[in-house]
This record gives C-alpha cells, sequence and structure tokens, in this order.
C-alpha cells in the first residue's frame, strides 16, 4: 500500500484524480479500454472535476459504481446524481459506457445479479476491474459494505444488496470483487475520518475497509485525516 499525504483536500483530490488517469491511459493505450468504478458521498466531487480537465481518450472509459442509495432517478441522495454533475456532465464519456446501478428495479436482488452480468461483459469473468475507488466512513464503513451487514460476508457474488443504512437499502460491490481490480485507490478527507484512516493503514479487520486488500493499493489523504501519519 502506498500512501501519500497533501496539504489540502484540494491537493489530494488532484493526485487522486491524477493517478487514476495516468491508469486510465495505460489500460487504453495496452488494451483499447480502461474500467473504473467510483463510490459516491460528497469526498469525490473534487476529485470527478479534475478528472473531467484530464485529457483521456474518454470514448474508451467505462464507468461503473461501487454502490448506490435506493431512491428515485435524479434524487439528491444518489450516487450517480453527484457523479453526473461533477464528472459525466463535463466529460466525453459515450452514455453506452456509463453503467448506472439498476435500484429503481422491483426486484434488487435479481437488478445486482444483472449488474454484475453488465461487469462480466465489460471486464471478463471473473470481473477485474481496473480501478476501484474508495471512501472510508467516519464508523469504518467502505462502499456500502457497513458493519453488521449481511453484504459485507458476500464472498459468492459481485454485487450485493444491502439492509437499511441511515434510512436506505444500498446496491454494492462485495469484497471479492473490489479485492479482485487491479488497483485500489483510496481518497480520505477530513479530521473525522482520521481514525478510520489509522485503522485502515494498520489493517484492522474489525472494521469493513480494513479488510480490503493492501495490494496494488493506493491511499490519498490530506493532513487532517491523516492525523499522526501526517508527521512521518
Amino acid at each position: 500500500m502506498k500512501v501519500e499525504i497533501f496539504d489540502s483536500a484540494e491537493a489530494a483530490s488532484r493526485a487522486a484524480a491524477a493517478c487514476i488517469a495516468r491508469e486510465a491511459r495505460d489500460c487504453i493505450a495496452a488494451r483499447g479500454g480502461f474500467s473504473v468504478a467510483f463510490s459516491g458521498g460528497n469526498t469525490p466531487a473534487p476529485m470527478w472535476r479534475a478528472l473531467a480537465n484530464e485529457r483521456l481518450g474518454w470514448r474508451d472509459v467505462d464507468v461503473f459504481q461501487v454502490d448506490e442509495r435506493v431512491a428515485p432517478a435524479g434524487h439528491a441522495e444518489r450516487n450517480l446524481t453527484g457523479l453526473d454533475k461533477h464528472l459525466l456532465a463535463r466529460a466525453t464519456i459515450p452514455a453506452e459506457r456509463v453503467h448506472p446501478m439498476p435500484v429503481e428495479h422491483d426486484d434488487l436482488e435479481a437488478a445486482a445479479r444483472a449488474y454484475a452480468r453488465s461487469l462480466e461483459s465489460v471486464t471478463g469473468r471473473p470481473a477485474v476491474l481496473d480501478v476501484v475507488h474508495l471512501g472510508i466512513g467516519a464508523d469504518g464503513h467502505t462502499a456500502s459494505l457497513v458493519p453488521g451487514d449481511h453484504a459485507l460476508n458476500s464472498d459468492d457474488r459481485d454485487v450485493a444488496v444491502s439492509g437499511i443504512y441511515e434510512g436506505r437499502r444500498r446496491m454494492t460491490l462485495t469484497l471479492p470483487a473490489i479485492d479482485r481490480a487491479r488497483i485500489r485507490v483510496w481518497l480520505v478527507l477530513g479530521a473525522q475520518k482520521s481514525a478510520m484512516l489509522a485503522r485502515l493503514l494498520d489493517g484492522d479487520r474489525s472494521i469493513p475497509a480494513g479488510r480490503v486488500s493492501h495490494n496494488h493499493t493506493h491511499v490519498f489523504a490530506d493532513r487532517a485525516a491523516a492525523g499522526h501519519a501526517a508527521q512521518t
């Protein structure tokens, strides 16, 4: 695991975007395509804006979601809403290469299975994403893999549906799908994440984030999130 600490959230976000862009260029040059799955929330917005400004062969990029809240299209709580505003509306990614999680489906379990098949159709079987972007919550969750939820232990599927968390069910990539990615990029910002970032770096498996593989992993954090690690 490589860890980089920056003086500001903006600088960490730009560095994370540059890392993803480098991987995209390399994959497109080597194989003609690049696949990435983005986590949601408020943290990635500046990273997405910086990424949209990168000069990439966007027509060769497939965008997936790491997780999504079960809510109507366009809802403020949908991760896709922020992703669309800050990245998809700014970059020239063909619509057919954007793969939203189908959380509006009446049968969420069937929708999760369908999303797993769409992953495989683009990235192979088993699905191997080029980059998975992750964040961490103040409770140690990542993606929508939250403490105590059955989805955290789903090791026989790539996409699962969680129970209710903060008022909504979620669809999420599972640990096997996340660990199988060629590279994991963490963006961790803010003092409220400091304790959990330290536990992530220590490989504390008592929190969901600590169960994610450290291999081929790059962590970008600001000094507020890094806490004492900023001094090392």
